[in-house]
């Protein structure tokens, strides 16, 4: 597998600022179209991929129009005894990890590298064996009802949800608790569980937890934690089988660009502290999610 020579960063940087700009973030790509299903993309192994990997092969099943979860380099596909169709083109994973190399001071030092690497969906090759073709079932509809599992899954996070009649949900950071207005009045419990997907996303991020808005307070904090929210109510919302809700106002677009256009590697960041956000919520939950490279 050869190694992509151009600044991944940049390159995936700009993927998605041009996919926000044009209305589609990735992050809401496997609901476009009703034509793909909702899971996470795997590899040949069956393993998940995490953090921006999601992204960037949820935008690209979104585009082409597959269905399959699982994705594969041109050797392993061979390996299956599969074929890939003339004319297939192929998307952009990464790989992260480190090499060893000696500093000034005679020092050995563990330097951190972003590697990318080509894949196929299992939708562009012929002859793989039938496993390989998943498809997965669509959200499901929830009507206007609550949901007994869902909410026995929220009671088993051990975060704390305020319900009033105030219109508005959201995360209080100084006093830990989730506010949500009844159930009732939204259009749809999808709509309700999709949104409590962000603010628990918001929840994991208080210093008991992940610390995560602390560790970010340099990095206009507010931006960053509504992008890595967006994002893990998502990847929970596949999880858990539902639809989550997106507030894409202008000025949280403009902020979101803001970020990405001046810092390349934001967006790697965002979806890292998302997926560890969903690690968590899964964990507290006693359902762990799969630590697939």
């Amino acid at each position: 597998m050869a190694a992509e020579k151009r600044d991944i960063y940049q390159h995936v940087t700009d993927q998605i600022i041009g996919q926000i700009e044009a209305g589609t973030p990735p992050w809401r790509q496997p609901w476009t179209g009703g034509q793909s299903g909702v899971h996470f993309p795997v590899r040949h192994n069956g393993e998940e991929y995490r953090g921006i990997n999601v992204l960037m092969l949820w935008a690209t099943a979104a585009r082409k129009g597959y269905v399959s979860a699982r994705w594969m380099t041109y050797r392993q596909a061979q390996e299956l005894g599969g074929q890939l169709r003339k004319g297939e083109k192929s998307a952009i994973v990464v790989k992260y990890g480190t090499i060893e190399r000696e500093g000034e001071d005679g020092e050995e030092r563990s330097i951190p590298y972003c590697r990318a690497y080509r894949v196929f969906n299992a939708d562009q090759i012929e002859g793989l064996p039938e496993a390989c073709y998943i498809r997965p079932d669509p959200p499901r509809d929830l009507g206007t009802t609550a949901d007994p599992a869902l909410d026995a899954f929220v009671r088993a996070t051990g975060a704390v949800i305020i319900t009033t009649e105030e219109p508005r949900a959201y995360y209080d950071l100084a006093r830990d608790h989730i506010h949500m207005p009844p159930i009732g009045t939204f259009f749809s419990a999808s709509g309700y569980y999709g949104t409590l997907a962000h603010e628990l996303t918001h929840w994991t991020g208080a210093d008991a937890r992940l610390a995560r808005i602390r560790r970010f307070a340099d990095r206009k904090t507010y931006a960053f934690e509504e992008l890595v929210a967006e994002i893990g109510a998502c990847m929970l919302g596949v999880r858990l089988g539902v639809e989550p809700q997106f507030d894409q106002s202008g000025a949280y677009v403009e902020s979101w660009l803001a970020a990405l256009k001046e810092d390349k590697r934001a967006i790697f960041r965002a979806a890292s502290e998302a997926q560890k956000a969903l690690d968590f919520i899964m964990a507290q939950a006693g359902k762990e999610t799969e630590a697939a490279a």
